[in-house]
Formats: structure tokens, sequence, C-alpha cells
């Protein structure tokens, strides 16, 4: 509010006026009919109008009615009747002088004390070029999100073909022990190209962690688990959002718990039960699980001090999401947990 008084009614105009001609960009001022009161020195200069075809005429009639736009019109009229406000409203149009351009307007109701009749202050702005470079940057986006796609499909379908490969060669060699390694070289080959197929349907942003999880797992069940087996896998939790980044280390590790599962936790004695894979976010932290209601496995390579390389892979992912790692297992079965929180990581950088 001014603490400044005026002399006289001249001298307030004087500073109004000053203030209109001083901003860089077009301002009009306009009465309660729409009729223009004055303009700015901005105005007559970017849109090439004299100051007598411009003051005391409507403003829907000015540049032979290059802003007779209905919508417009509508806001307005709305704004003295409601006290309303316009925000970042685009006119686009073949302007006179200027040819096509995309003019933003922003407008507010002014009240005076004394009686005196509302007015309105009207900003425009040519944001053409800013739109352009806007609908380019869009362009370029949603370009690269379809090479992403495309590229995905490729690795996927590349990855599908190295498995099945692997696979030829273990059911062709005669030593148990390389049948095994390369029976795990294929699950794990198979698990990356899983995880890829499932990132194809996204489309930039944010990934939805819940139904990621139950394609993903939908996927695993059905190349993983053999038909004489009753194992199976339920997705659980609030969910939330991920980036693709962490969404595919996420998927990974998801896929690595599983196949261990699958693998170590339901064994002849126990040939079925259910891995249930939960993700659960909370503010800026979130936890995930995969847990089995299989036999356990105290001295397996999760519980013991000796890492293996499905925990080398979990580990090496969780620090990428910096994340922690805690194994419980059991005769009641086995739970991994990933957990990711903010408050707790800064304590310890703190320390």
């Amino acid at each position: 509010m001014l603490s400044h008084k005026f002399r006289t009614v001249e001298d307030s105009c004087a500073l109004a006026i000053a203030i209109v001609n001083t901003v860089r960009e077009p301002l009009v001022v306009l009465d309660h009919d729409l009729r223009v009161i004055a303009a700015s020195r901005a105005f007559y200069r970017t849109f090439k109008v004299a100051r007598e075809a411009t003051e005391g005429h409507l403003f829907f009639e000015l540049g032979d009615g290059q802003w007779d736009v209905p919508q417009l019109r509508a806001v307005l009229g709305k704004i003295l009747p409601e006290r309303g406000t316009i925000e970042d409203f685009d006119v686009e149009h073949e302007f006179l002088n200027l040819g096509r351009r995309t003019m933003s307007l922003n407008a507010r109701q002014v009240v005076y004390e004394g009686g005196t009749e509302p007015t309105i202050l009207l900003g425009i702005e040519d944001v053409t070029d800013r739109r352009a470079l806007e609908a380019e940057k869009d362009s370029l986006l949603a370009e690269k999100d379809i090479l992403l796609s495309e590229l995905r499909h490729r690795v996927a379908n590349s990855l599908q073909i190295i498995a099945s490969i692997i696979m030829l060669k273990a059911k062709r060699v005669t030593s148990e022990e390389t049948r095994s390694h390369l029976q795990d070289a294929h699950n794990r080959v198979l698990s990356v190209a899983t995880v890829q197929k499932q990132l194809q349907v996204v489309s930039g942003g944010r990934v939805d962690i819940g139904s990621y999880l139950s394609k993903l797992c939908a996927a695993l069940a059905g190349s993983m688990i053999a038909d004489d087996r009753a194992i199976t896998i339920k997705v659980a939790g609030e969910g939330g959002t991920a980036t693709c980044r962490e969404a595919e280390s996420i998927g990974l590790i998801v896929t690595e718990l599983v196949i261990n599962s699958i693998k170590h936790a339901f064994n002849l004695e126990k040939n079925q039960g259910q891995i249930t894979v939960t993700y659960d976010v909370s503010g800026g932290d979130w936890k995930l699980s995969v847990a089995d209601d299989g036999s356990g496995r105290p001295s397996g390579p999760y519980a013991q001090r000796k890492e293996g390389l499905g925990t080398g892979i979990v580990t090496a992912l969780a620090r990428q999401l910096n994340a922690e790692v805690d194994t419980v297992s059991g005769p009641q079965g086995t739970s991994v947990s990933i957990t990711h929180a903010v408050v707790a990581a800064r304590k310890v950088r703190a320390a």
C-alpha cells in the first residue's frame, strides 16, 4: 500500500500513466464496458496502432477485430461481476502487421476507494517463440520415449534369444554342475529380458510400481514356475511411483529374489507355497520386501556371511537405490526387505 500522499488527482494519474508506460510488455487499462482507457507505449509499439484508434474504443474492435475471440469475451466479461482474474490465457491469431502470433493474457480487477468505477488491468505477452520451443521439446520427448521403447523391445528380444541358446546348451551337456550353472545363467538373462519387456509400455514420467510389479510377477510365474509346482506369487502393498531407472533396479531385485525363492525355498518336502512381493511408500521413504513361506534357508546364501552371486546382485542394486538389505530366514520361510529411509540416511551421513 502506498503511503505517499498526492496533492492532486492529476499527480496520482501521472504516476499511474508512468507505471503503465514503464512496463516492457503491452499493457491496457479497460473500463467496465471493456473500452480502452489507456494503453502503454509497448502496446502501441508492438501492435502498431495509433492512440486515437485505441483510447475510447472497445477492446474487441481494436486492430480490425483481432481480439474479438468468443472465449476471451466470456472470460473478460466475468472479471468485474465475479471479481476474477485471467492467468496465462493464450490467444492465437493472425495479427495485423505481425503475422500469426500467440499472445498470453493476464488480467485482474482494480478497485478504487470513493465510488469510482472499477477497471481492468490487462497485460499481454508475446509467447509465440516460447510455445514453439515447448512444442518442440514435447515432440523431442515423445520421440525419445518411442526410441527408448524400441530399444527396450530389441534388448528384450535379444536377451530372450540368448536365454534360449543357453538353455539349448544346458540340455546337451552331460555334467550336472555345468548344467546347473547354465540354467542359472539362463534364468538371470531371462529375468533381465522380463524386466525390460515390462518397462516397454512406460512412456516417460514415473512408473506405477504396483501395476509394474503385478505384470512382472505374472510374467515370472508363467516362465519360472513349472506346471507340477503349486507355487503362487502375490503382489501386495500400497504401491507408489518411481523413475524408470529406479523401477528397473527394483524389478531386477524382485526378479532375483523371486527366482531364488522358487529355486531354494520349495524343495521336494515342500513343493508348494506362496511368494509375496510387497511395496509400500511413506513420503520419501519406501520399503520393498519379498517373502516366502518355504522351508527357510538358515544356512543358505542369504543367511551366511559369505555372499553368493544372488546376494551380491541384490546388494549392489540396493546400493544404487541408497537402500539397505535385511534378511530374516527360518523354518517358517525367508523374508528379504529392501528399505530406503530418507531420515535414516541423513542421520547416518550426519554421524
